[in-house]
């Protein structure tokens, strides 16, 4: 087995970031994933307190299927986002800066229209994480499952759609679920496989038009008996993991 693909989504919603490598720590998400949100108005998301709140409290694809559309990219030696929305001028806001961050919010919230709930504010909470699940970890998809989906509904997908950090092939289609409460070696690193992952209403989305075009839980369900694609593993011991690294699953203890 061996990665073929690595991203990162800095901003909960936005677009993916392709990598090359990436060094893990242990009990983290891959370096600035999910980092940012756009937090709903109604929210009761605490920046003194962050905790986990489903993801209906910000601004997501489930929810907001035109988010697909906006384009972004951010540069965390800088601390800048670049933000690219439908006919509106690129933008480029110091995330560091109060100004910064109230340009990304007036610019989102006003590109959601009626689907930005009371007065959304766009945020970081340091050490805090904008992820689907209360454990920080890393999400895995085996392409192989992907494959599986496509053969079965007769068309292809972007596997974006599934916003995974880690695509590997060389694993049969849905084995990777046998590594639930298993150790897998990611390149360098050692990681916990804990769940599978339980695709939302955001896999519905066609990223390039950002309107909703599949149902890929209910095409799951109907084909495969469930509706998850991918897993979840926290890191249990860290290191670098790069594109073409091996995967490879570790034997339980006797």
């Amino acid at each position: 087995m061996r990665v073929e693909h690595l991203y990162r989504y800095p901003v909960k919603g936005l677009s993916a970031e392709a990598l090359e490598q990436v060094h893990l720590e242990e009990g983290a998400c891959i370096p600035h994933d999910r980092r940012f949100a756009l937090v709903q108005g109604d929210a009761p998301f605490d920046l003194a307190a962050p905790a986990f709140l489903p993801k209906q409290n910000f601004a997501c694809l489930m929810a907001n299927a035109r988010l697909a559309l906006v384009a972004s990219a951010f540069d965390d030696r800088r601390g800048q986002l670049s933000l690219r929305v439908p006919g509106q001028a690129p933008v480029q806001a110091d995330l560091g800066t109060e100004a910064g961050r109230q340009a990304v919010t007036e610019l989102l919230t006003a590109y959601l229209g009626q689907e930005a709930r009371g007065t959304p504010w766009f945020t970081e909470a340091p050490g805090h994480a904008f992820t689907d699940q209360r454990l920080k970890g890393i999400s895995l998809i085996n392409l192989a499952s992907l494959a599986a989906l496509e053969q079965a509904i007769g068309q292809e997908l972007d596997p974006l759609r599934f916003r995974a950090n880690v695509y590997f092939s060389g694993l049969p289609a849905w084995a990777e679920f046998d590594w639930i409460g298993q150790e897998v070696m990611l390149g360098g690193a050692r990681l916990e496989v804990f769940k599978r992952t339980v695709r939302c209403p955001a896999t519905q989305v066609n990223l390039q038009t950002g309107e909703r075009d599949l149902d890929i839980p209910k095409l799951l369900r109907q084909h495969f008996g469930h509706a998850d694609l991918g897993v979840h593993a926290r890191v249990v011991e860290g290191g670098k993991v790069a594109l073409g690294d091996a995967l490879e699953a570790l034997a339980p203890p006797a």
